[in-house]
Protein backbone atom coordinates (compact mmCIF):
# COMPACT_ATOMS: atom_id res chain seq x y z
CA UNK A 1 0.00 0.00 0.00
CA UNK A 2 2.73 2.37 1.22
CA UNK A 3 4.39 1.66 -2.19
CA UNK A 4 1.19 2.84 -4.59
CA UNK A 5 0.88 5.84 -2.56
CA UNK A 6 4.25 6.64 -2.98
CA UNK A 7 3.54 5.84 -7.06
CA UNK A 8 0.53 8.04 -7.23
CA UNK A 9 2.56 10.69 -5.19
CA UNK A 10 5.55 10.81 -7.44
CA UNK A 11 2.88 10.93 -10.06
CA UNK A 12 0.80 13.86 -9.31
CA UNK A 13 4.11 15.65 -8.83
CA UNK A 14 5.68 15.52 -12.28
CA UNK A 15 2.02 16.62 -13.59
CA UNK A 16 2.12 19.70 -11.32
CA UNK A 17 5.70 19.86 -12.76
CA UNK A 18 4.38 19.43 -16.17
CA UNK A 19 2.23 21.93 -15.77
CA UNK A 20 3.95 24.39 -14.20
CA UNK A 21 6.73 24.25 -17.29
CA UNK A 22 3.43 24.37 -19.87
CA UNK A 23 2.87 27.72 -18.37
CA UNK A 24 6.31 28.86 -18.30
CA UNK A 25 7.02 27.61 -21.78
CA UNK A 26 3.43 28.51 -23.62
CA UNK A 27 4.67 27.82 -27.50
CA UNK A 28 5.50 24.24 -26.15
CA UNK A 29 2.01 23.93 -25.51
CA UNK A 30 -0.59 22.89 -27.70
CA UNK A 31 -2.02 24.90 -30.87
CA UNK A 32 -1.68 28.04 -28.40
CA UNK A 33 -0.09 30.42 -31.55
CA UNK A 34 -3.04 29.28 -34.36
CA UNK A 35 -5.46 31.91 -33.81
CA UNK A 36 -8.42 29.30 -35.70
CA UNK A 37 -8.24 27.56 -32.23
CA UNK A 38 -11.31 28.03 -30.13
CA UNK A 39 -10.89 29.88 -26.72
CA UNK A 40 -12.78 26.76 -24.76
CA UNK A 41 -10.10 24.66 -26.50
CA UNK A 42 -7.29 26.86 -25.49
CA UNK A 43 -8.76 26.65 -21.71
CA UNK A 44 -8.76 23.10 -21.73
CA UNK A 45 -5.45 22.14 -23.27
CA UNK A 46 -3.28 24.94 -22.03
CA UNK A 47 -4.90 27.28 -19.43
CA UNK A 48 -6.09 24.41 -17.26
CA UNK A 49 -2.63 23.46 -16.27
CA UNK A 50 -2.27 26.34 -14.05
CA UNK A 51 -5.73 27.32 -13.56
CA UNK A 52 -7.74 24.08 -13.81
CA UNK A 53 -10.08 23.13 -16.03
CA UNK A 54 -12.64 24.94 -14.45
CA UNK A 55 -10.82 27.70 -13.30
CA UNK A 56 -10.73 26.40 -10.15
CA UNK A 57 -6.77 26.67 -9.61
CA UNK A 58 -5.16 24.67 -6.59
CA UNK A 59 -1.61 26.50 -6.25
CA UNK A 60 -1.93 29.95 -4.90
CA UNK A 61 0.78 30.81 -7.35
CA UNK A 62 -1.79 30.76 -10.18
CA UNK A 63 -5.11 32.26 -9.74
CA UNK A 64 -8.61 31.30 -9.49
CA UNK A 65 -10.09 32.55 -12.75
CA UNK A 66 -13.62 30.69 -12.20
CA UNK A 67 -16.89 33.10 -12.35
CA UNK A 68 -14.87 35.76 -12.52
CA UNK A 69 -15.56 39.35 -14.32
CA UNK A 70 -15.78 38.66 -18.36
CA UNK A 71 -13.86 42.02 -18.64
CA UNK A 72 -12.03 42.10 -15.92
CA UNK A 73 -10.54 39.03 -17.62
CA UNK A 74 -10.37 40.44 -21.10
CA UNK A 75 -8.63 43.41 -19.29
CA UNK A 76 -5.52 41.29 -18.18
CA UNK A 77 -5.25 39.26 -21.38
CA UNK A 78 -5.17 42.04 -22.86
CA UNK A 79 -2.59 43.47 -20.98
CA UNK A 80 -0.58 40.56 -20.98
CA UNK A 81 -0.92 40.35 -24.43
CA UNK A 82 1.00 43.83 -24.73
CA UNK A 83 3.14 43.01 -22.32
CA UNK A 84 1.73 45.84 -20.27
CA UNK A 85 1.06 43.79 -17.28
CA UNK A 86 4.40 43.13 -15.67
CA UNK A 87 4.27 41.66 -11.96
CA UNK A 88 6.83 38.94 -12.19
CA UNK A 89 4.43 36.07 -12.17
CA UNK A 90 2.80 37.93 -15.14
CA UNK A 91 5.81 38.58 -16.98
CA UNK A 92 6.99 34.46 -16.32
CA UNK A 93 3.36 33.05 -17.20
CA UNK A 94 1.64 35.42 -19.39
CA UNK A 95 4.14 36.87 -21.65
CA UNK A 96 4.46 34.22 -24.00
CA UNK A 97 0.85 34.62 -25.06
CA UNK A 98 1.30 37.31 -27.78
CA UNK A 99 -0.54 35.51 -30.69
CA UNK A 100 -4.07 35.66 -28.77
CA UNK A 101 -6.55 36.47 -31.56
CA UNK A 102 -9.71 39.36 -30.08
CA UNK A 103 -11.54 36.27 -30.61
CA UNK A 104 -9.73 34.03 -28.32
CA UNK A 105 -8.96 36.47 -25.37
CA UNK A 106 -13.29 37.22 -26.07
CA UNK A 107 -13.71 33.34 -25.77
CA UNK A 108 -11.30 32.91 -23.17
CA UNK A 109 -12.90 35.21 -20.91
CA UNK A 110 -16.73 34.10 -21.96
CA UNK A 111 -14.89 30.29 -20.77
CA UNK A 112 -13.95 31.19 -17.35
CA UNK A 113 -16.31 34.13 -16.45
CA UNK A 114 -19.00 31.37 -17.28
CA UNK A 115 -17.91 28.79 -14.72
CA UNK A 116 -19.22 28.07 -11.07
CA UNK A 117 -17.75 30.83 -8.78
CA UNK A 118 -14.58 30.35 -6.68
CA UNK A 119 -14.76 27.70 -4.21
CA UNK A 120 -14.18 29.66 -0.89
CA UNK A 121 -11.64 28.97 1.79
CA UNK A 122 -12.57 27.12 4.90
CA UNK A 123 -11.34 29.68 7.93
CA UNK A 124 -12.41 30.44 11.42
CA UNK A 125 -14.82 33.10 11.57
CA UNK A 126 -12.78 34.55 14.68
CA UNK A 127 -9.90 35.10 12.46
CA UNK A 128 -11.86 36.98 9.79
CA UNK A 129 -13.27 40.07 11.92
CA UNK A 130 -10.30 42.66 11.02
CA UNK A 131 -10.25 42.07 7.33
CA UNK A 132 -14.27 42.19 7.89
CA UNK A 133 -13.77 45.47 8.94
CA UNK A 134 -11.85 46.62 6.36
CA UNK A 135 -13.47 45.22 3.47
CA UNK A 136 -16.82 46.92 4.52
CA UNK A 137 -15.65 50.26 6.54
CA UNK A 138 -12.01 50.75 5.50
CA UNK A 139 -9.14 52.22 7.96
CA UNK A 140 -10.65 56.16 8.01
CA UNK A 141 -7.51 57.13 9.80
CA UNK A 142 -4.90 55.99 7.10
CA UNK A 143 -7.23 56.86 4.01
CA UNK A 144 -7.66 53.36 3.34
CA UNK A 145 -11.56 52.99 1.73
CA UNK A 146 -13.58 49.78 1.76
CA UNK A 147 -12.88 47.44 -0.75
CA UNK A 148 -16.81 46.75 -1.08
CA UNK A 149 -17.26 50.48 -2.80
CA UNK A 150 -15.41 49.07 -5.86
CA UNK A 151 -15.61 45.19 -5.41
CA UNK A 152 -19.26 45.68 -4.26
CA UNK A 153 -20.86 43.86 -1.12
CA UNK A 154 -19.83 39.89 -1.23
CA UNK A 155 -16.77 40.86 -3.18
CA UNK A 156 -18.05 39.75 -6.59
CA UNK A 157 -16.87 42.33 -8.73
CA UNK A 158 -18.56 44.18 -11.29
CA UNK A 159 -16.69 44.82 -14.71
CA UNK A 160 -13.49 45.87 -14.67
CA UNK A 161 -13.21 45.69 -11.08
CA UNK A 162 -12.39 41.69 -10.27
CA UNK A 163 -14.11 39.57 -8.40
CA UNK A 164 -12.25 38.51 -5.00
CA UNK A 165 -14.38 36.09 -3.51
CA UNK A 166 -12.71 32.97 -2.72
CA UNK A 167 -9.81 34.14 -4.43
CA UNK A 168 -6.53 32.42 -2.84
CA UNK A 169 -5.48 34.72 -0.19
CA UNK A 170 -1.57 34.57 -1.11
CA UNK A 171 -2.82 35.54 -4.23
CA UNK A 172 -4.67 38.64 -3.07
CA UNK A 173 -1.86 39.53 -0.40
CA UNK A 174 0.82 39.34 -3.33
CA UNK A 175 -1.33 41.56 -5.77
CA UNK A 176 -1.86 44.46 -2.94
CA UNK A 177 1.98 44.14 -2.30
CA UNK A 178 2.20 44.52 -5.90
CA UNK A 179 -0.15 47.50 -5.89
CA UNK A 180 1.74 48.79 -2.72
CA UNK A 181 5.39 48.69 -3.99
CA UNK A 182 5.20 48.82 -7.91
CA UNK A 183 3.79 50.63 -11.00
CA UNK A 184 3.45 47.01 -12.99
CA UNK A 185 0.01 46.68 -13.09
CA UNK A 186 -1.03 50.28 -14.81
CA UNK A 187 -4.86 49.56 -14.56
CA UNK A 188 -4.69 49.36 -10.90
CA UNK A 189 -3.21 52.29 -10.10
CA UNK A 190 -6.81 53.26 -8.04
CA UNK A 191 -5.28 50.63 -5.95
CA UNK A 192 -2.18 52.16 -5.47
CA UNK A 193 -3.23 55.22 -3.83
CA UNK A 194 -5.81 52.96 -1.51
CA UNK A 195 -3.44 50.41 -0.57
CA UNK A 196 -0.50 52.95 0.17
CA UNK A 197 -1.13 53.19 3.32
CA UNK A 198 -2.33 49.19 4.49
CA UNK A 199 -0.04 47.80 7.03
CA UNK A 200 1.02 44.12 5.97
CA UNK A 201 -1.14 42.32 8.94
CA UNK A 202 -4.14 44.44 7.72
CA UNK A 203 -3.58 43.57 3.89
CA UNK A 204 -3.08 39.95 5.24
CA UNK A 205 -6.45 40.13 7.19
CA UNK A 206 -8.53 41.43 4.58
CA UNK A 207 -6.95 38.88 1.90
CA UNK A 208 -7.73 36.23 4.19
CA UNK A 209 -11.58 37.59 4.82
CA UNK A 210 -12.12 37.87 0.78
CA UNK A 211 -11.07 34.06 0.26
CA UNK A 212 -13.69 33.18 2.73
CA UNK A 213 -16.38 34.82 1.26
CA UNK A 214 -18.49 32.48 -1.27
CA UNK A 215 -19.54 28.91 -1.83
CA UNK A 216 -17.66 26.15 0.40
Amino acid sequence: MKRIQKLLTAVSAALVVAGIAACANPKASRNVDDPDVKGATLAVQVCSACHGVTGQSVSPAFPKLAGQQHDYLMAQLADFKGHERGDSRGVQYMWGFTHLSANQVEELATYFSSQPPMLAATTSEADLARGKEIFEAGVPDKGVVQCAACHGPSAEGNGAFPRLAGQHAAYVLEQIKVFQLTDKRPRGAPMKAITHDLSESDALAVAHYVASIGAR
